[in-house]
């Protein structure tokens, strides 16, 4: 779907901000998952996440090293194309490697 809006000149806005702050209010909403707002907003979900942390939207994790669920969940929608391409291995095919070269 394509569309199309006229924005007055004198806007302050870029067209990367208008779509920012249009998947703020689709994730706001719960319209679209993290990873297909930050796909509208071309970002990455890393990216767009940090946009929801620096406006309060939603709390960082308490301890850095955790990763939130819902990154890891959009990380993983994200590869599920590149998985059925063959250009993404699943971990157990590279566990397998590790433990032929190693094991």
């Amino acid at each position: 779907m394509q569309i199309t809006i006229t924005l007055p000149d004198n806007l302050p806005l870029t067209e990367a901000d208008v779509r920012i702050e249009l998947a703020l209010v689709l994730y706001q909403q719960h319209s679209l998952s993290l990873d297909k707002v930050a796909q509208l907003a071309k970002i990455s979900a890393d990216d767009f996440y940090q946009i929801l942390i620096d406006r309060n939207i939603v709390t960082p994790p308490a301890d850095p090293d955790d990763e939130p669920a819902e990154l890891i969940l959009a990380s993983l929608r994200n590869s599920m194309p590149q998985v059925k391409e063959g250009t993404l291995h699943p971990i157990s095919e590279l566990w397998e490697g590790i433990v032929k070269l190693y094991g």
